[in-house]
This record gives structure tokens, sequence and C-alpha cells, in this order.
């Protein structure tokens, strides 16, 4: 993509996991760059990753939690690289813990960072994209968002949160009859960082529910929903099973999560106590876009393939239905003109 042609995008929580390989993606894709997270260490090394790819990128250290700082962020990359054509709200944190040992604090600091940090990097997207009547804004979404698990309260209650908030807002585009574009991409269990950083008060360390996929599926599917008009992606099998489920029998699955969903979040003994976490401030090391699952994460979705591809799909369908349509009318009519010749 040319110079004059390149489109600038914005990720946040850009340092590590899905915002990382995020980001990387796009560089390849020729997309200038606004990266967005609170570390320093893996914010540079996004930002370097980008920039072999011979593309602008802008490291901006930032907490989503601070209205002032986002719109501020928001202005030195419309000053540095232009226009603002799409902005990925990805940034979030996490307590691993049961609600009975949850601290009011914990509560608010999780609703800052995965839920106001989406509405206040919509808020700095829509001001510069609505004047101009062009933007996508994609809101990374979760199974979660739909269908709580046990001991991720906070975070549940967070991403349920920024769908209500982005369907207000859809209704409101829609009003308004504006081309600004929003879509939620939910994903499924990651193998990612985080669990290396969530605070946990879970007795084991902690790990993504099986089956795990690798954060490169999440980071094609933001692509993909940047350049497809989608309400929502739902991404893997998983999170299709899990959103749907939940419409028709939440009791039966409130009731088999309370049985196997504290096992199916922890694994492989004790986790380290005095290990840092990143609820308050960051672990500021390079993390890098995976965690340590690699030997038990898919690299491919079948269903992420098959939904990207559903009109390729109806149009076969509807290719071989008219075949078939076709055929049985050919042989009806050839077996009537048989008759008549007799």
């Amino acid at each position: 993509m040319s110079k004059d042609k390149r489109k600038t995008a914005v990720v946040t929580g850009a340092s590590a996991g899905v915002g990382r390989v995020t980001a990387r993606l796009f560089a390849k894709k020729g997309w200038d760059l606004g990266l967005i997270a609170r570390g320093h260490a893996g914010l540079e090394a996004a930002r370097r990753e980008a920039e072999d790819l011979g593309i602008r990128a802008l490291a901006l250290p930032t907490d989503v939690a601070d209205a002032e700082a986002v719109e501020h962020a928001a202005q030195q990359i419309e000053s540095e690289l232009g226009p603002i054509d799409l902005w990925v709200n990805n940034a979030m944190v996490s307590v691993f813990s049961p609600v009975k040992q949850m601290q009011p604090e914990e509560y608010k600091r999780v609703a800052e960072v995965t839920y106001l940090g989406v509405v206040y990097g919509t808020l700095a997207a829509l001001k510069r994209m609505l004047p101009r009547n062009r933007g996508v804004i994609i809101q990374v979404g979760s199974a979660l968002a739909y269908r709580s698990i046990p001991l991720q309260s906070a975070y549940c209650a967070a991403k349920h949160a920024m769908v209500g908030f982005t369907d207000s807002l859809r209704c409101e585009l829609i009003h308004d009859h504006s081309k600004v574009r929003v879509t939620v991409v939910h994903l499924p269990a990651l193998n990612t960082p985080q669990f290396n950083w969530t605070k946990s008060r879970m007795r084991r360390k902690a790990q993504p529910v099986p089956p795990i996929y690798q954060p490169e599926i999440a980071a094609d599917a933001i692509l993909w929903a940047a350049t497809h008009k989608r309400r929502e992606v739902f991404v893997g099998m998983p999170t299709v099973t899990a959103i749907q489920a939940n419409k028709f029998a939440p009791g039966l699955l409130d009731r088999y999560l309370g049985n196997t969903g504290y096992d199916a979040q922890q694994y492989d003994g004790a986790d380290n106590p005095s290990r840092p976490d990143n609820l308050w401030s960051p672990a500021d090391r390079d993390f890098g876009a995976h965690g340590d699952f690699d030997n038990r994460a898919h690299a491919f979705s079948l269903q992420l393939w098959l939904n990207k591809n559903r009109q390729l799909l109806l149009g076969i369908g509807a290719a071989i239905g008219m075949t078939l349509w076709t055929l049985r009318h050919t042989r009806e009519f050839s077996q009537a003109e048989l008759k008549k010749a007799a």
C-alpha cells in the first residue's frame, strides 16, 4: 500500500496478546498504527515490529481508564499519522477470584479498564469519525460477554456492559444515518500472556478454558471485521456454543459451570503467590503475544473460516440446489415426452 493511500488504525492493549498480534497483522497489511498500552517494554517492542515492516507506528503509553489521556493520545495520533480510520478497543484487566473474596476497589478497577476503557476509546474515535462520516470501531468482546463463568465476575460484568453500550451506540448511528460502523468481535479462550499477569486467588495456576486457540485467530477476525460489514463476529465454535446455549438453557449452564468451571480454569500445581500482577500497574516487560499453552492451542478455526465465507457457501448451496432442481425437472420433462411419444 502506497504511503498516500495508507490507513491508520489505533489498537489499545497493543503491548501483548491479542493486541500485539493484531498490530503486527495490520502492519503487514500496510496500515499505520497508533499503539496504546500501559507497559513501555511491550509497547516499544510492538512499535519496532511494525516499523521493521516499513510502516509508521506511534507508541503511546496510556491507561485507557483515563479519559483525558485517551483523548490526548487520539490527538497525537491524528497529528502525526493522519485521520484515524479504525479504532480497536482491546485493552483489559481481570481478577481470578470468587466473588466472596473480591474487594470493591478491584471491581472498580476492572470496570474502569475493561468497560470504561472501551467507552473512552469509542468517544475519542467518534469525535473524529463522525464529522468525516466514515470510520470503523471494533470492540473486542468475548463469549463471556453473554455467558458468565465463575471466578471472573468482574471481567464478565465488564464485557456484558460493553455489549450494552455498543448496542445503544449502534442504534444511534442508524438513527443518524451515519456511515461510521461499529462491530463486536467475540473471542474464545486464547493462548495469551494474560494468565501470567492477571491477579489471582485461585489455588492453582490459571489457564484459559479449553479448547484453547492461538491469538492469531483473533487478529485475523479483527482484520476481517475491519473491512466487512457485520454486526458481531463470533470466533471459534466454543464461543458460538456458549452464547447460543445460554439463550435456551441458562439454568443448566449455571449448574454445569458451577461443577466444572473452577477446575477448567486451573492447572499444574500451585501458583506463585508473590508473582506481580497488572491490575494497578503494568507488569512492565515484553511478554510477547503467546502464553504458555502453545502445545495445546489450535492454530486454525473451521468455524471462523465458515463464518467469513458464509456468502460463498450460501452461493455454492444455491447453485447446487438450482442444479438439482434443473436435473429433476429435466428428468420429469423427458419422462413426459417419452409418454407422449408412446
